[in-house]
């Protein structure tokens, strides 16, 4: 059944950023005395938003956070974005444009801060089908893996949550979803797909060419 809308998590389903991000986080937290590597960092954060980050970090520590440690480490990973370095999911940017061609609204849905998730959007020119709907956890009340950034991102589409299809990555984002009231489609490429099927997910795909036909739409340039 096509959905009213498609929401897309970011990190993880449309741009490759995780270990890059979580790299960032690993070193900035190996030098405050919390010795962690990057695959370490992305076991303990993968899906969280900063504010949750921040008390996890401090009992780790022992201490309080530097007041604008979310300012540093945000400038610390949009440091190695601008390097160069960023990819995005292979299979992604098809997969959006598929959506677009079908003439269904679209929208992301992203725990990172607004400035870390503009970048993003600027680096990949894919990121301009979704009209400028572009939403992370500062512009909601609560982060995932609460319900309130799906039910924004369906509201800015114009759909009803239930009507509408959430493509998620982490287990933190599927709640998210799945507590909106959103069919869910678990991508397992950072996380397996025991693990999404664990949090309620009840399909998962491992490769973006599988999503135009779980959303009942044809691929971008094909009748359907």
């Amino acid at each position: 059944m096509r959905p009213a809308a498609v929401l897309f998590d970011c990190d993880g389903v449309l741009v490759d950023s995780e270990a890059v991000a979580n790299g960032a986080v690993a070193e900035d937290l190996s030098e405050r005395g919390w010795p962690l590597t990057t695959e370490a960092a992305k076991l303990a954060f993968m899906g969280t938003a900063l504010p949750d980050m921040v008390p996890r970090i401090e009992h780790q520590l022992g201490r309080k956070l530097p007041p604008d440690w979310p300012r540093q480490i945000v400038a610390r990973i949009i440091a190695r974005y601008d390097s160069g370095i960023l990819d995005a999911i292979p299979g992604a940017e098809a997969a959006v444009e598929a959506v677009a061609a079908a003439g269904l609204p679209m929208a992301v849905a992203s725990n990172s801060g607004r400035d870390e998730l503009r970048n993003k959007a600027g680096i990949f020119p894919f990121f301009r089908h979704f009209g400028g709907r572009l939403l992370c956890f500062e512009d909601v009340a609560r982060p995932k893996p609460h319900p309130d950034l799906y039910l924004a991102a369906a509201k800015l589409c114009g759909a009803d949550p239930r009507d509408c299809v959430v493509i998620e990555d982490s287990v933190t984002g599927a709640r998210a979803g799945l507590a909106a009231g959103c069919r869910v489609l678990g991508f397992a490429h950072e996380t397996l797909a025991i693990d999404l099927l664990e949090a309620g997910v009840k399909e998962v795909f491992t490769t973006h060419a599988a999503l135009p036909g779980l959303l009942g739409i044809a691929p971008a340039g094909v009748a359907a």
